[in-house]
């Protein structure tokens, strides 16, 4: 516990100490003139209501003291990268209007639904990943970097997953070599990598191997499938080719960190999925100031000296 006004604690501790020692200095020469007077000595509960009204006298100046006390309050908080799969296979129709456009609206919708103590951060990645909006608390600044998304290239989930770490510990990210250590990144329960795939990998870091890394690390990861297990086509220069949605990879990666797979079929569903993604429950210490259970417990007291007087002595004091 501690004070605002530490130096009235110093007060209450003399008051207090006079106040009491007035009383005690009292009762003896109430005592001696009934004594002197041939009256029998009271019992000592007559005490009782005066020493309840001397005890109401510190606890009342402590109150004045502004004590605080610190607790643990839970919240939603840390940072989200928002992960986008800009591969060609994105524009296909099967989700309408397109698995990106539909991925992009349930997000918009996933972001406007944060506290601001969610930092959100979005990054796009086809055969390269590119970090578009750092983590911040400005969710109209991730909205809009969320509507710049557009559909061009490969895909490499592996990719994505060292640059959003990147983005999250602050330094660039990369695989070790075979025989080489894995590199310490810290530990960040408070992250989490929500992926926007439709799972069809095609080249780019071992994903499996970027996700352990991730969990090392204490990040989770939460993968939402964009597409459908029928499919559709798209056209890439000139070529019609057949795509669909591949739900072993994003399942796994997910599960490797501690995360879950959500999958949305259609539109509708894509934005009920973002809803069920678990962010992690932290708690922070916050200030709580005790002055008002300090006067409650004066008040208290006095009450009932009072009415012990009143009772007992026919008087408050």
């Amino acid at each position: 516990m501690t004070f605002l006004y530490p130096a009235v604690i110093a007060v209450a501790v003399l008051l207090s100490v006079a106040a009491v020692a007035g009383y005690v200095a009292l009762a003896k020469r109430r005592a001696a003139a009934l004594e002197a007077a041939g009256f029998t000595t009271l019992t000592k509960r007559r005490h009782l209501p005066y020493a309840l009204i001397l005890a109401a006298l510190p606890v009342m100046l402590i109150g004045l003291a502004r004590p605080q006390a610190e607790v643990a309050v839970p919240r939603v908080a840390g940072t989200v990268l928002l992960a986008f799969d800009i591969s060609n296979s994105m524009s296909a129709g099967d989700v309408a209007p397109s698995r990106l456009a539909a991925a992009q609206q349930a997000a918009k919708g996933f972001v406007e639904d944060q506290p601001d103590t969610v930092d959100v951060g979005v990054l796009v990645f086809g055969s390269e990943a590119l970090l578009t909006q750092a983590p911040t608390d400005d969710h109209a600044a991730a909205v809009a970097a969320i509507e710049r998304v557009s559909p061009s290239g490969g895909t490499s989930l592996g990719k994505a997953i060292l640059v959003a770490l990147g983005a999250i510990t602050g330094k660039p990210v990369s695989l070790p070599d075979q025989n080489g250590a894995a590199p310490d990144l810290g530990y960040w329960p408070s992250a989490t990598i929500v992926v926007f795939s439709d799972g069809e990998e095609t080249g780019g870091p071992d994903v499996q191997a970027a996700a352990e890394l991730a969990a090392a690390a204490g990040v989770r990861i939460q993968t939402v499938g964009v597409g459908t297990a029928k499919g559709g086509t798209v056209e890439v220069d000139g070529f019609q080719l057949a795509t669909a949605l591949d739900e072993t990879l994003l399942t796994a990666v997910a599960q490797v960190t501690g995360g879950t797979y959500h999958a949305a079929g259609d539109a509708g569903a894509l934005a009920a999925s973002t809803g069920s993604i678990d962010l992690r429950l932290t708690t922070e210490k916050e200030p709580l100031e005790l002055t008002a259970p300090f006067a409650a417990a004066a008040l208290l007291l006095l009450t009932l000296g009072g009415l012990l007087g009143v009772r007992w002595h026919g008087r408050i004091i």
